[in-house]
């Protein structure tokens, strides 16, 4: 099961084996599985009985941190916390 504080973060960083590292909001986060996912010639196992690209992507989010997008290449993201502007401690 899932942590539920991991649902409460707004941010994700981001790691591409080409690309480096962004910072993503929780919904570009989805939005980048769903196009990491989109790119595989065939979709896991364990998310293969989704209805859909967004509930793959969702679980992905909710149960994962790594995709594997080819032998030996994956993605990876990793919740986050960003403090407000004057918020430090």
């Amino acid at each position: 099961m899932s942590d539920p504080l991991m649902r409460e973060l707004d941010h994700y960083v981001v790691l591409e084996p080409a690309g480096g590292e962004q910072i993503l909001t929780a919904a570009e986060t989805l939005s980048w599985l769903e196009s990491q996912l989109a790119g595989l010639s065939s979709v896991p196992a364990d998310l293969a009985g989704l209805d859909g690209a967004r509930a793959r992507a969702e679980r992905l989010l909710e149960t994962a941190c790594e995709l594997e997008i080819e032998p030996g290449r994956a993605v990876q993201w990793f919740a986050v916390r960003l403090d407000p502007p004057g918020a430090g401690g």
